[in-house]
């Protein structure tokens, strides 16, 4: 399992404990580090971003990115971010997360922050550009939750034969 954007790790304590194998990669340095110093042993922390994903092509069964897509910087960085985390899936693989809607609250606490939110009523379309199939999306009133799976079969090479 491959987890975006772990931030101070919250997530990833808990992760670490429900799979064989974790690899967290984060953006910010000073807090890979910590997170390397806390979770190294148990943990293969990256430091690194979520758009450049240093990681081989089919390397993980499955990416999750919890309350950190709203602090990629644009839209465009986002779908990018979505074909990256493509390109690392096995077959097969899912791709699922959270994140928060926007609200007053939402914003004031990310001010002098990054936060572009995703429109989880376009997610569906964005994830299927980067090639993801059987989208799923479900809304509260502050977050929602997404999934998609890359496909077993490359459907966008002709069968041989």
């Amino acid at each position: 399992m491959l987890e975006l954007g772990p931030g101070f790790g919250a997530t990833t304590r808990v992760l670490v404990n429900l799979t064989p194998s974790l690899t967290a990669l984060e953006i910010d340095e000073k807090s890979a580090r910590l997170l390397d110093g806390s979770l190294g042993e148990r943990v293969r922390i990256l430091h690194g971003d979520a758009t450049r994903i240093p990681a081989e092509d089919c390397s993980f069964d499955t990416v999750v990115a919890f309350t950190m897509l709203h602090h990629v910087p644009s839209p465009a960085k986002q779908d990018q971010l979505f074909a990256e985390t493509f390109r690392v899936l096995r077959p097969g693989g899912v791709f699922a997360g959270s994140d928060s809607l926007t609200s007053l609250g939402f914003r004031l606490i990310h001010l002098g922050d990054t936060s572009v939110t995703v429109d989880p009523g376009r997610l569906p379309d964005r994830l299927a550009a980067a090639g993801f199939e059987r989208t799923r999306i479900a809304t509260t009133a502050a977050s929602f939750r997404f999934q998609g799976t890359r496909p077993l079969v490359d459907s966008t090479v002709a069968p041989a034969g």
